[in-house]
């Protein structure tokens, strides 16, 4: 199998895991209406595995798909933008900086990518969904979910990924 099938075959498979961790392992927020999940784990991973491309790919339509299925459908489009804008910026400096050993690298990497979550669903809350300033209440769930999922995302790297190679 050559290089590209087996990126997109990798990239469908993180997409489809990313869409159960998030809609399947989910924790409701009632204060928010959100909900808690496992997706960022899987996000990071699949970013750290496949690199910045093909893991934005996957972990942007992956958790779109879940938003979907969990009927928050005026998240998708906002989801596959900032999960995919996660991914990437986490995959690529992961990438950048893989000489200094996996889990420190992840850990950077994913504070970076998580920080972008976090941001670009208030932004996207605040702004496209209108809700002003009362988008705010979700910026401590999302920075709890965000931590959970660097902390798995992290050690999934470095007991996964031997040091300097990805997929």
């Amino acid at each position: 199998m050559n290089t590209k099938t087996k990126k997109l075959v990798m990239a469908a498979l993180f997409a489809a895991i990313a869409c159960i961790a998030t809609a399947v392992l989910v924790i409701p927020i009632p204060s928010t209406g959100g909900y808690l999940n496992m997706g960022d784990a899987v996000v990071l991973f699949g970013a750290f595995a496949l690199g910045p491309v093909w893991g934005a790919a996957a972990g942007g339509i992956g958790t779109a798909m879940a938003d979907v299925l969990l009927g928050y459908t005026a998240y998708a489009p906002g989801t596959l933008l900032i999960k995919g804008l996660m991914a990437f910026a986490a995959g690529w400096l992961f990438r950048k900086m893989q000489r200094f050993g996996a889990m420190k690298v992840a850990v950077i990497s994913g504070i970076l990518g998580e920080c972008i979550m976090v941001l670009g669903y208030f932004l996207y809350e605040s702004t496209l969904l209108g809700y002003g300033m009362a988008a705010a209440a979700s910026i401590p769930a999302n920075s709890l979910q965000g931590l959970v999922g660097l902390v798995i995302g992290a050690v999934l790297a470095k007991s996964v990924l031997p040091r300097r190679q990805v997929i």
